[in-house]
């Protein structure tokens, strides 16, 4: 455990003096998670979104403009969206799916700041077999009794009830399994909420290539709970996120111009 906070210790938790200087700041990390996304290959055509809580509103939030790849996402690109689906800022449709997922998660969790959702390869494939996962590994722990199944599909995600659904099956979670459509992860930072994304896909395909392979060997429980505690926490979802960021930011510094 000493040695997990020593290599936190190395990044800063970002402090902020005023609501602008901290919206631009979500606003930022939100471009550089969708441009990850985009690297990792979770972009499936118009699908996928992500939010991030106004700082300032907390009723509204920002997403990504309908239409536009997540690997050529910009601060631009962005658009602000209140509790009615109505744009307040920026240029460009709404994706009506994101608003109908999006808008219930964030008034059911006060505490989240970030949700992401996308049909990346892996978490649509696993969301079939409607199961949650198996702490099979230690990064798979850091979901161990936290994350949800919403076990129903009923096609493209645009009545706001439905999405009080999904916000119901994710209840106090990281994450939900969206069955025969996807994963939902959500966090206290933008750059949790992609994070728990990004490990969650990962071990979808750890799963799926374990049990492949034959008869997995599962963590006790007692131990998964454990590591949960080492790896699962806010703290860890965020400073997992950083060596990322520093990666996207050094190869594509266009994100932000």
């Amino acid at each position: 455990m000493r040695r997990v906070c020593l290599a936190m210790a190395s990044f800063e938790i970002p402090t902020f003096s005023n609501p602008k200087e901290e919206r631009e700041h979500r606003k930022k990390r939100l471009v550089a998670a969708f441009r990850l996304f985009s690297r990792f290959g979770f972009d499936e055509g118009l699908a996928g979104h992500i939010t991030a809580r106004d700082p300032e509103h907390e009723d509204r939030f920002w997403v990504n403009r309908f239409g536009t790849h997540f690997g050529l996402m910009r601060v631009e690109d962005l658009i602000l969206v209140d509790n009615e689906g109505r744009v307040l800022e920026g240029e460009g449709p709404l994706n009506q799916a994101a608003f109908a997922i999006h808008s219930q998660v964030h008034a059911a969790r006060p505490d989240v700041i970030a949700a992401a959702h996308a049909h990346s390869m892996y978490g649509k494939t696993w969301s079939t077999l409607g199961r949650r996962l198996t702490p099979l590994t230690q990064d798979a722990c850091a979901f161990y009794e936290d994350h949800g199944l919403f076990n129903d599909y009923t096609g493209v995600v645009n009545d706001p009830e439905e999405g009080k659904r999904i916000a119901h099956a994710l209840g106090g979670a990281k994450a939900v399994i969206l069955r025969n459509h996807g994963l939902l992860t959500v966090g206290h930072s933008v750059d949790e909420a992609a994070w728990w994304f990004i490990t969650m896909e990962r071990s979808c395909q750890s799963q799926l290539m374990a049990e492949a392979a034959g008869s997995p060997v599962r963590i006790s429980d007692k131990d998964a709970r454990l590591t949960a505690s080492q790896v699962g926490g806010h703290l860890a979802g965020f400073f997992s996120f950083q060596p990322l960021y520093d990666l996207i930011l050094s190869e594509q510094p266009d994100m932000f111009s």
